[in-house]
């Protein structure tokens, strides 16, 4: 009879074994390990959920949502809509990766004030360098009229600097969740911080700060996010080479960005966050050749020459640089008027959208200084009628209908 072999355990070494593993049975049945001494008493002990601790879990559940989404058969993934388990509540985190703007299809020949260009690389340069017992505002605030073109001057400054920064608006600074803003601002931040990190000169532009953390007069509610973004660029601006995202607290060193913002009016600002120390203001108001400049750009492909651009700039001297920019797209309007007469007003639709021609492509049309000054005079007019036919202080004034007293009347009934 064949006996099996059996294997010899010393006692110490049992002894030593049992020390090390004990088994208990639980109520359904299953065998569950324990290591001796792996009571709760233990403060030390790092189980298989560490990583989930308050302390260690640095993932964001949102933005993890996002990244599964259609990863699965959508028969799991649960009800259409926002009803979903992949669809994020919060969506803050989505855009992260597409806030970072790339200059390149900005064609070459459009023209860069030489002071904004001086203005813009000074404050970067500044804030790159480590210049002894000098402290750099981190913020560079560019403010003035509307339509001056701050913005584009700003993405030509970026693209001859050859920077990639990261881009938020106006509308990001207000959420329906409180703190979100705030929160947003820090994490792109140090999306920036990171490109700068490895080996790339970034910076975070923010467009039209004052719309979205300004106060504009009484009839504006100040929220508790207006609060939180006003005192989070006011931190970031003390301390730009310590920016924690929320609920982190221990001491980093990042690199430092430099942040650029525009506005209209920095003056509806809370008044701390623009003091000196923190922001760099400059007001841009462009020259009569900084005007040409731009125009020059603006009516590069259409075969008009510098004289003609001079008379049309110092025909509408209080007009702002978009006004030339809606000039020249006014000037299209008979082409599309004669293509719409030609393929009829009812097959517009089908002609436009998904047809098999493809584009819909015309010549340029002819823009003498003749035809430039009609157009320039329209939109003038148009512009004064908006200030003379103020119909809403008709409508607010009683039940009265509008221009009934005679501000918005035609000329023909007025004389009557």
């Amino acid at each position: 009879m064949l006996s099996c072999p059996s294997t010899k355990v010393s006692g110490s070494t049992a002894a030593l074994r049992g020390a090390r593993v004990s088994s208990q049975i639980v109520s359904n049945g299953s065998r569950v390990a324990m290591r001796a001494g792996g009571s709760s008493g233990q403060k030390g002990q790092k189980g298989r959920w560490r990583g989930m601790d308050a302390d260690m879990d640095m993932s964001d559940d949102q933005q993890d949502i996002s990244r599964g989404r259609q990863m699965v058969d959508s028969l799991f993934q649960g009800g259409q809509g926002m009803g979903g388990t992949h669809n994020a509540i919060m969506s803050s985190a989505e855009y992260l990766s597409t806030a970072q703007r790339n200059f390149d299809n900005i064609e070459d020949g459009f023209y860069i004030a030489p002071a904004f260009l001086d203005k813009m690389s000074i404050h970067v340069a500044k804030n790159f360098m480590d210049l002894p017992k000098i402290k750099v505002p981190l913020i560079l605030g560019i403010w003035g009229g509307k339509g001056q073109g701050k913005t584009f001057q700003c993405n030509l400054a970026y693209k001859k600097l050859g920077i990639a920064p990261i881009v938020m608006s106006a509308g990001e600074l207000e959420s329906g969740n409180a703190g979100e803003p705030a929160k947003l601002i820090r994490q792109r931040y140090r999306e920036a911080s990171d490109i700068i990190k490895k080996g790339r000169m970034s910076s975070l532009f923010i467009n039209d700060l004052d719309a979205g953390a300004g106060r504009m007069g009484d009839a504006t509610q100040y929220t508790v996010n207006n609060q939180m973004v006003n005192a989070t660029l006011m931190n970031i601006a003390d301390n730009p080479t310590n920016v924690q995202l929320p609920g982190v607290y221990k001491t980093e060193e990042i690199p430092r960005v430099p942040i650029v913002c525009t506005g209209n009016d920095f003056s509806t600002l809370y008044a701390p966050l623009i003091r000196d120390g923190r922001m760099e203001k400059y007001y841009w108001n462009p020259t009569r050749e900084d005007r040409i400049g731009v125009c020059m750009g603006i009516f590069q492909h259409d075969n008009v020459n510098r004289g003609d651009v001079e008379k049309l700039v110092d025909a509408f001297p209080g007009q702002s640089i978009d006004f030339f920019g809606a000039l020249r797209a006014r000037v299209y309007d008979d082409k599309v008027r004669e293509w719409i007469g030609g393929v009829g007003v009812e097959n517009i639709g089908k002609r436009l959208v998904n047809s098999r021609e493809g584009k819909v492509e015309f010549e340029k049309p002819s823009m003498p200084l003749s035809t430039l000054m009609k157009y320039g005079n329209l939109l003038v007019e148009e512009q004064e009628n908006v200030k003379r036919v103020q119909l809403a202080d008709e409508y607010l004034s009683g039940a009265a209908l509008a221009g009934s007293g005679g501000s918005s009347l035609p000329e023909a009934y007025r004389a009557a």
